[in-house]
């Protein structure tokens, strides 16, 4: 029997087709034609990002680092021991260090947005990732259903043929209740 979205909006998500998702009406659609919906999304978020992007996401990587943070406070305490003590009367930067102020300023500047960028790609991903999740639960919980229908529609079918069974003994029993009650021996049966 051929169902479509319709039915099986009504029988298994308990709603009206016209209220369905656009991601839900995909998920019926893949249980009729016996299709799976999960697919690698990391992979195809990857595919479509630009290389600005892959480069913000690398210097997100980078400045969230742990090698970022060491080579940062190496580069901050060489600066300083430079410019205090082995530069101390030609220092390019005595102290209050203006210049690594203003360089540090510059840094931030240019990293705090690129890492927002970052974060709001991942946010992204994170999204669709949730979105496939919900997907893949929707249909395992749909093809769930459908075999429960099956094992429901098989245990039915056993019951009917039980009764058949049952209903056909009977009448052999009532025929030899009969035949016995007409005085026939039970070895003449």
């Amino acid at each position: 029997m051929k169902m479509s979205i319709a039915d099986l909006a009504g029988r298994w998500l308990k709603r009206k087709p016209d209220t369905l998702s656009d991601l839900e009406n995909q998920v019926l659609r893949s249980a009729i034609e016996r299709k799976p919906v999960a697919t690698d999304t990391g992979a195809a978020y990857t595919e479509s990002l630009s290389t600005g992007e892959r480069l913000a996401d690398a210097l997100a990587r980078v400045g969230g680092s742990w090698g970022f943070i060491i080579a940062f406070l190496t580069f901050l305490a060489v600066w300083t021991i430079a410019n205090v003590w082995l530069l101390a009367a030609r220092a390019f930067d005595p102290y209050p260090f203006i210049f690594l102020n203003l360089v540090l300023s510059m840094i931030a500047a240019l990293q705090a947005p690129v890492i927002m960028m970052s974060q709001n790609r991942q946010a992204e991903r994170d999204r669709m990732a949730a979105e496939h999740d919900y997907a893949v639960n929707l249909k395992a919980e749909i093809e769930i259903m459908a075999l429960h229908e099956k094992f429901d529609e098989m245990r039915h079918q056993e019951i009917i043929l039980m009764r058949q069974e049952v209903a056909e003994l009977s009448a052999a029993v009532a025929r030899v209740e009969a035949r016995l009650a007409m005085g026939t021996k039970p070895e003449d049966l």
